[in-house]
């Protein structure tokens, strides 16, 4: 019952992100809505989850899981609420933001309760195989719930269904779920945490607003100009901090460090390949929501079958077998997409979209234990943050440079599967575990 009640917590913010991609034309008609301001429709809830999941973590390891993954469903719920009465494309993206802030009290604080609950490491993997499970049904689930409401009621009902499974939760949660905390938690970092926010949304709007204002113009250097000096500076701060919101000892592990890599690559290109198939769908082919949704349930089905296959594989210390595939097939999808265009075969654009849900089912297992193996328990909910925040940055950059480099994306994509299936080599070998062993003694030392 603890594993379906956090497992809830995924559903909900999952099925939001895909019910959102295919309600995207009719936000932009309703609410006249430019293609960057769709951007920002999405990238306004990711930059807030990337920003902040690490502190929501941090905050459950020390005031205690429960109850900060019960405040959590709230905010989302009360978020949803008002995403669905948003009169204005500015105060749609407010409000997406509000559910973002309940966003990153689920599911890093939800992996931290599992990762206490499930001590052996077998058994740990296999309820993460069932974890990404989840995100195969939520994903199946939203594409066409979030077509047939838009299609029949309008956008504004794809916000209404996130209510009754975030009560459910709660109820859940106070009668399964035991409350736990870090024995020692680590200090807030507030330097830190605004470095990393005012960072990655500089970068956001750069890679949003680059294609209209130009790479050139003064805005956009600007911009990158900031975001280089924030993360250098960060960097700077954070290695002198006896207890950084980011820990650079973590980043030592070689799996680990790899792992994150896959997760921003993994992320970006799925994200941004969902935003672009969206568009593409009903603006290009002239496909109604539901016909649309339907076209994205083989990344569904995918990712059901796929994620508990991966999990077996991780189990296993197979975890190189499972990036290998993932690279693969992401390959494979983007080859398939390469000149994309209204004349291409609607089976041929349908079976590229299910490679892409192969490529994330096998990804994530790996990357969510590489995440959580090797690290003290006590401070299981940064780790599982800072996972779940690789995959966030990756999201929020995949649909940035999806409308900046429309052109020449699937390149890009094909570009990231060759990437995974290459670190996947890299990630495992016994120079990779002897690192993990020392990560693991250096932060439980005193």
């Amino acid at each position: 019952m603890i594993l379906v009640t956090c497992c809830l917590s995924l559903f909900l913010v999952t099925m939001d992100i895909t019910i959102v991609n295919v309600a995207l034309p009719a936000i932009g008609h309703d609410l006249h809505a430019s293609l960057s301001g769709l951007q920002w429709t999405i990238d306004g809830y990711t930059v807030v989850l990337a920003s902040f999941l690490i502190l929501g973590g941090s905050v459950a390891d020390r005031l205690g899981r429960r109850r900060v993954f019960q405040i959590g469903l709230a905010l989302f719920t009360v978020g949803s609420v008002l995403c669905s009465l948003a009169p204005t494309l500015e105060a749609l993206v407010a409000f997406r933001v509000v559910q973002a802030l309940g966003g990153t009290m689920l599911n890093p604080v939800a992996m931290s309760i599992l990762v206490n609950v499930y001590t052996d490491p077998k058994r740990r993997a296999q309820a993460i195989g069932v974890w990404a499970g989840v995100h195969g049904i939520a994903m199946a689930i939203g594409p066409l719930l979030g077509g047939a409401l838009v299609q029949t009621v309008g956008w504004r009902a794809i916000f209404w269904v996130n209510a009754p499974v975030a009560l459910a939760a709660i109820a859940l949660t106070r009668r399964f779920v035991p409350e736990s905390r870090a024995e020692r938690p680590r200090r807030f970092d507030p330097v830190g945490q605004v470095g990393i926010a005012v960072g990655l949304a500089t970068l956001t709007s750069v890679l949003i607003e680059a294609r209209g204002a130009g790479w050139r113009s003064a805005p956009i250097v600007t911009g990158l100009a900031v975001a280089a000096l924030v993360l250098v500076a960060l960097v700077a701060y954070e290695r002198r901090r006896a207890e950084p919101l980011i820990d650079p000892r973590f980043f030592r592990s070689v799996p680990f460090s790899i792992a994150t890599i896959v997760a921003v690559i993994a992320f970006a290109m799925f994200n941004g390949s969902l935003f672009v198939a969206s568009l593409y769908l009903q603006q290009t082919r002239g496909l109604p929501p539901f016909r649309a949704g339907l076209c994205f349930l083989p990344i569904a089905l995918a990712l059901v079958v796929c994620s508990p296959l991966s999990g077996r594989l991780v189990g296993a210390g197979d975890s190189r077998t499972a990036l290998a595939i993932a690279g693969t097939a992401l390959a494979l999808g983007a080859l398939a997409l390469l000149g994309l265009d209204a004349a291409t075969p609607l089976a041929q654009v349908v079976a590229a979209l299910a490679l892409l849900g192969v490529a994330v089912g096998f990804a994530n297992a790996p990357i969510t234990q590489a995440a959580v193996s090797g690290m003290p328990r006590a401070q299981a909910g940064v780790a599982a943050a800072l996972a779940a925040t690789s995959r966030q940055i990756g999201a929020t950059i995949g649909v940035a440079v999806a409308g900046a480099a429309l052109p020449v994306f699937w390149w890009l994509v094909l570009a990231g599967g060759a990437a995974i299936a290459a670190l996947g080599w890299l990630a495992t070998g016994a120079f990779a575990r002897r690192s993990v062993r020392a990560v693991q003694a250096l932060v439980e030392s005193p």
